[in-house]
């Protein structure tokens, strides 16, 4: 069995190897006065594979983002599922803080990170209520294992706009975006794989840029023989199979 995965694992490695293809971006008015306004890291190629996995979910299971940071992603996501008329509920989780601090402020500056963790969660509040007012996310306060922990256990809890709201059950989408490290993020699809229903979509950032542990975890997935690439733009959306 090690031998047979080894072996599917060299296949998948060559399989999405090499320099990605030209991002297709989507001509969205909306979406462009987003990112005008709203800060954020997201690829635009994203915005793509995002609009291709909300309009094929295989049911009206929640949504998950893994690391929200000012909201960029979470607005698209929003406007995207209702683009779609998708009635699935929009979960995030990030506890805001950020990994590969080395020191207590930001550079040679007199920021701190605390005040910077405090200006980025503050921002993430007034864009999700400015541009997703309608239909806010439900976002826990945690790290992605915590929030996993509660999800698993069923647990009722408050999300950070103080709203009870019951966790568990199936996941239709998971865009992870949190610990950029390979121990992390394998935690994380490890973890949305336990509850992605079967053609259910993984969407996975940065995981073509070679300083993040996440380009490493690509060949895995693919090696599971569980999921299926759906596209490579410049990162990777895979569709969870039949077992």
């Amino acid at each position: 069995m090690r031998k047979l995965f080894v072996r599917a694992l060299r296949k998948a490695a060559r399989t999405i190897a090499g320099d990605p293809p030209p991002p297709i971006e989507i001509a969205d008015e909306f979406v462009t006065w987003l990112c005008f306004a709203n800060a954020g890291m997201l690829d635009r190629g994203n915005v793509f594979l995002m609009d291709y996995a909300i309009a094929h979910l295989p049911s009206d299971a929640p949504m998950l983002e893994i690391g929200s940071f000012c909201g960029l992603s979470t607005n698209i996501i929003n406007y995207l599922k209702h683009k779609h008329n998708c009635i699935n509920s929009l979960f995030t989780c990030d506890k805001w803080e950020f990994e590969n601090r080395k020191t207590t402020h930001v550079g040679d500056s007199t920021v701190s990170f605390e005040r910077y963790k405090d200006f980025v969660r503050d921002s993430f509040f007034r864009n999700v209520q400015t541009f997703s007012q309608d239909d806010l996310p439900f976002t826990i306060e945690a790290f992605s294992d915590e929030f996993f922990n509660l999800w698993h256990q069923n647990k009722t809890v408050h999300d950070v706009f103080a709203r009870p709201i019951p966790l568990g059950g199936p996941l239709s989408f998971c865009y992870i975006d949190g610990n950029h490290t390979y121990e992390g993020v394998k935690a994380d699809f490890e973890n949305c794989d336990t509850f992605l229903q079967t053609g259910g979509f993984i969407l996975f950032d940065d995981s073509v840029l070679e300083r993040f542990g996440v380009r490493r975890l690509m060949p895995e997935v693919l090696a599971t023989g569980r999921y299926k690439l759906v596209a490579q733009n410049p990162n990777h959306l895979f569709q969870k199979m039949d077992r």
